[in-house]
């Protein structure tokens, strides 16, 4: 069975439940009921590989408390492998909280400069961990993943990274960005500028590059990146690829229920397309599968869908597709 290796944090989020009131005159204008999960990237992408009957491990530093044990039996129950997960005694999980304002608008707050997680690159068993990714078919993290390390953490990954690429893995980098998560962009964009060099493929977006690099067009977007195999999602639901043989352009269909939450809309798009390369499909099929996967989970409140509203294993809907022009 084909298997991924994903890299990241999971965190604990909190997120204001729906018809909560405030809590009294001392919680202040922002007090309210919450709602507590678990939520992260590369962990999202996780959970829909194990769905789309993909053998995953996740890769993350947790601590020894409850919270940790709640999440490894979270992941489990989804069928996430968690062998691959390093306990550090009296360390906690990272924490953020979702406020909405009156507009419905999303404003995030988080907790984990301290988090288990950020010392996943600097543990006894670290060396341990990084040759294992030699046994995987696919390597996946993204750009939160590598923000949370310093340069010698990012530095040692992309070693064992490397290594692994000549044993037949594939790496595949997704450029999930996240300001706050950097000191200034000028290291983002030299850590992007390492991470596409070293991938086999490369999932983006124009919501991601045009923060590192505004004002800049598709195309100039695009040459930025010398994998050979990219995925370039528009604003719109529409893909354009580049691979041998492209390229394409895959559109979405469009929708027919209403959009709730586009929450994990990107991370189910990396599964379902990570999936279907493992399978055999090619590039455009590959697309159409995650445009599907997507326009699905954004008809959801939350990252992770209802297990009975995944779609069938197979489905032959495909997505309007038509050679793009160069």
């Amino acid at each position: 069975m084909a298997s991924v290796a994903c890299i990241g944090e999971c965190m604990v989020e909190l997120r204001q439940a729906q018809g909560g009131q405030s809590a009294g005159p001392s919680s202040g204008q922002g007090g309210g009921l919450y709602s507590r999960g678990f939520g992260g990237d590369t962990l999202n992408t996780a959970v829909y590989l194990a769905r789309l009957e993909i053998k995953v491990d996740y890769f993350t530093a947790l601590g020894d408390d409850a919270l940790s044990d709640e999440m490894i039996a979270a992941w489990t129950a989804e069928g996430v492998g968690t062998r691959r997960v390093a306990r550090l005694p009296g360390k906690l999980p990272g924490l953020y909280m979702i406020q909405l304002d009156a507009k419905g608008e999303r404003q995030f707050f988080h907790w984990r400069d301290s988090a288990a997680a950020r010392q996943l690159m600097n543990l006894p068993e670290t060396d341990d961990l990084l040759n294992s990714l030699m046994s995987y078919d696919i390597v996946y993290l993204s750009a939160i993943t590598l923000s949370i390390y310093d340069a010698a953490g990012r530095e040692r990954l992309f070693a064992a990274i490397k290594r692994a690429r000549l044993l037949g893995t594939r790496f595949v980098f997704d450029t999930n960005f996240r300001a706050r998560g950097w000191p200034d962009r000028e290291v983002a964009r030299q850590v992007f500028s390492a991470a596409f060099a070293a991938a086999d493929i490369v999932l983006t977006s124009t919501e991601d590059l045009l923060a590192l690099y505004p004002g800049e067009s598709h195309e100039q977007l695009m040459a930025r990146i010398p994998s050979s195999e990219l995925v370039f999602r528009l604003a719109e639901p529409v893909s354009l690829l580049r691979f041998p043989g492209g390229p394409y352009e895959v559109r979405a269909e469009p929708m027919t229920k209403p959009v709730v939450d586009t929450t994990a809309a990107g991370d189910s798009f990396a599964a379902a397309y990570i999936a279907a390369r493992l399978a055999g499909s090619d590039p455009v099929e590959a697309a159409q599968a995650g445009h599907r996967l997507a326009s699905l989970v954004i008809c959801y409140s939350g990252a992770i869908i209802p297990g009975y509203a995944m779609p069938p294993k197979k489905r032959h809907r495909p997505a309007t597709t038509r050679q793009a022009t160069k």
